[in-house]
């Protein structure tokens, strides 16, 4: 993957990255659960990504050579990581603690549709295409299927606070992700990751000294576990699987960028079955197939001008 923002990507580059963004956020799912067994959330997050930004930071400057950067583009970063870790994977986080994953699943599919309707809504955006509209919908009707009404609501009524703050979550990660396409975010897409990183972990930080965390927090019972998953979270969702998708967001358009919310489901329930033992089902199947048709039509959409 090149480090030069401005070259045009070969179609082998963004295989790839997307590809890392795919599999690897798609097993996070897991990895997350581990962790929080016995590490507050928030905290977790934010030790998370303060570890993977300062790791990245200092590879950016120190080793690849990237310029310092100045404070319109701390500015920038700031505003990006907030939307995104904060806003958007800090919220997702709180939620869980009321809705069942299946509700969480298939609200976090709304992060195409918002990412499509901010990118058309912006000063100078692009009007969706025929096809991209009809894959966004298809995508989110193989969500809904891949989840099902049973595991859907849980058995029950989805908790109304818990979903719109899912949904209120998914708005800002769009909004963050649109907005750093257009942001005096600095030329090297790593190292403007890394501050991402490092101001959305201050921010994740900050709300967990709010809520108490810290105090209530015992060293002695962290589980081998959790250390794993974090440390995973840390090298491959944050460095490897965040930094591919920043830089797609600046090669790419953010319709089809944002496919990865409707795919990571579906690696996760086929690293479930591969992994886990867990049961993959004729529903799971198809489902997985009106997804993919979703993605693939968003991704053969041609460019507006």
């Amino acid at each position: 993957m090149s480090t030069d923002s401005t070259a045009a990507p070969s179609r082998f580059a963004l295989a790839v990255a997307f590809a890392i963004v795919y599999v690897i956020w798609g097993s996070t799912f897991l990895a997350i659960l581990f962790a929080i067994e016995t590490l507050p959330p928030f905290l977790m997050a934010s030790a998370r990504f303060l570890v993977a930004g300062s790791l990245l930071y200092a590879w950016s400057r120190l080793v690849n050579g990237a310029a310092a950067p100045s404070s319109a583009n701390w500015r920038a970063t700031a505003i990006v990581g907030a939307l995104l870790l904060l806003g958007g994977n800090g919220l997702l986080v709180w939620s869980e603690q009321r809705i069942p994953s299946g509700v969480a699943a298939l609200l976090v599919g709304t992060v195409p549709c918002f990412m499509v309707l901010v990118d058309w809504l912006r000063p100078g955006g692009s009007r969706p295409t025929g096809l991209v509209v009809a894959g966004l919908l298809l995508g989110l009707l193989g969500l809904a299927w891949l989840v099902g009404p049973d595991r859907l609501l849980g058995g029950g009524r989805a908790d109304l606070i818990g979903a719109v703050v899912v949904v209120v979550g998914s708005f800002s990660w769009a909004l963050g992700s649109v907005y750093s396409r257009h942001a005096a975010t600095p030329p090297s897409p790593f190292l403007s990751t890394a501050m991402q990183m490092l101001s959305g972990g201050v921010a994740l930080l900050v709300l967990s000294v709010l809520l108490g965390e810290p105090w209530a927090f015992d060293v002695n019972a962290v589980s081998l576990r959790s250390l794993l998953g974090v440390l995973y979270l840390i090298v491959l969702g944050s460095i490897v699987a965040f930094s591919a998708y920043i830089w797609l967001l600046r090669v790419s358009t953010p319709a089809r960028v944002s496919t990865y919310a409707y795919v990571n489901p579906v690696i996760a329930v086929i690293l479930g079955w591969a992994l886990a033992g867990e049961a993959l089902t004729t529903r799971m199947i198809v489902a997985a197939t009106v997804i993919v048709s979703g993605v693939a039509l968003i991704t053969l959409a041609p460019k507006r001008a």
